[in-house]
């Protein structure tokens, strides 16, 4: 655990020198390695998986739980957070998910 923290300051003192002081680049809701030609790939593949979209959105909450403590700690959690949201977000603005027939 202690080599951990060790690897996780050194990862900051690297993020903040490649910064040259400025404001860190959100690595959470827009990580400019996901944004090429003004296109989110995150957007791409909702596009490409329609339905299938909320598994894999499903998968990258638990693959992110499940490595928090192993590589980026808490921010893992918030990225699990984040792909956890966008997840309600769908399912309450699908209004045929919320009205489901119990046969009554």
């Amino acid at each position: 655990m202690l080599r951990h923290m060790e690897y996780m300051r050194m990862k900051e003192k690297q993020a903040m020198e490649q910064s040259d002081n400025k404001e860190l680049q959100d690595m959470i809701n827009h990580p400019p390695h996901y944004n090429k030609a003004g296109i989110e790939c995150i957007d791409a593949i909702e596009a490409m998986t329609e339905e299938g979209f909320e598994y894999y959105l499903q998968g990258n909450i638990m693959k992110y739980l499940w490595r928090y403590r192993y590589k980026n700690g808490v921010e893992d959690l918030n990225k699990a957070q984040w792909y956890l949201k966008k997840l309600i977000d769908i399912v309450e603005n699908d209004k045929s998910k919320n009205d489901v027939d119990i046969g009554c």
